[in-house]
């Protein structure tokens, strides 16, 4: 072969290895390229369902100078509503969204119809002893947990139940007994923490507070087999101090980011995470 022609045969070689067209081993010197990874969904937001309690022809506890506490509740619930939807990570649903009448356990059966979170009934107390102020958490007692899952549990009364995803009719008499002993255990420790949560918050928060705070009781409101409850005691209209406070926009304010930041540390967001 001719040295001119040679040399433009290595030139040609050459020029096609540096653009990578050339030897085998050119391409596997190339990058791999990157796979594009899909971005994460964002998590669901947490349906919180608030319960203003009484309303319709139930006024609730009347203050010393005529309060309605249907009437505190409410907007102190509406308040809080504000507080949560305003960061995005809450979908907030109301028992009761005007000043009607709702049977106790229709509000518990409305929240697991739409497979709430979290519970929290508001209330404002009275007490025959107009010295008496401040507020108190209620969770369910042992008691009437045991009652209400016993009574669940019941074949006459799972054919529509539902508990931890399982249709109650489906079981047999042992397993639905289980079941609903094992889901009632989890929401009423639950439920514990979350009362627990929210007396800190209010104290941090210069809420006052009664003696004994976190109380247990058998309320038809927290009855739920699934979702976390508790019911806050807002203070006693029947004493004219926290009765004027919670008449007092600013006061109601107050008490919704205390709740809203007790919410906040429940579900593990942090209370600092959006400015009061």
């Amino acid at each position: 072969m001719a040295a001119p022609y040679r040399r433009n045969i290595i030139a040609g070689l050459a020029g096609l290895t540096a653009f990578g067209l050339g030897l085998p081993g050119a391409w596997a010197n190339q990058p791999a390229k990157k796979s594009i990874a899909k971005p994460t969904p964002p998590p669901r937001p947490k349906l919180v369902f608030l319960d203003p309690g009484h309303g319709g022809k139930d006024p609730g506890a009347l203050g010393v100078r005529g309060t309605q506490e249907k009437v505190v509740v409410m907007a102190i619930a509406r308040e809080l509503q504000r507080e949560l939807q305003a960061g995005g990570r809450y979908r907030v649903m109301l028992t009761r969204a005007s000043d009607s009448f709702v049977a106790l356990r229709e509000r518990v059966a409305r929240a697991q119809a739409a497979k709430a979170d979290l519970f929290l009934s508001l209330h404002a107390d009275s007490h025959p002893d107009s010295d008496v102020r401040g507020a108190s958490v209620y969770t369910l007692s042992e008691e009437a947990s045991d009652r209400e899952a016993a009574a669940l549990a019941a074949r006459e009364n799972r054919a529509d139940a539902v508990v931890s995803g399982m249709r109650l009719a489906n079981q047999s008499d042992d397993v639905a007994r289980t079941l609903v002993a094992m889901s009632q255990r989890g929401t009423v420790n639950d439920s514990r923490r979350l009362a627990e949560t929210i007396v800190q918050t209010f104290g941090k928060g210069g809420v006052r507070l009664l003696p004994r705070t976190h109380r247990q009781a058998g309320f038809a409101v927290l009855t739920s087999p699934d979702i976390p409850a508790a019911l806050v005691e807002l203070g006693y209209l029947s004493n004219p101090q926290d009765e004027k406070l919670l008449t007092v926009r600013q006061h109601q304010i107050a008490l919704a980011r205390a709740l809203r930041a007790s919410v906040d540390a429940h579900f593990g967001a942090g209370i600092a995470t959006r400015k009061a």
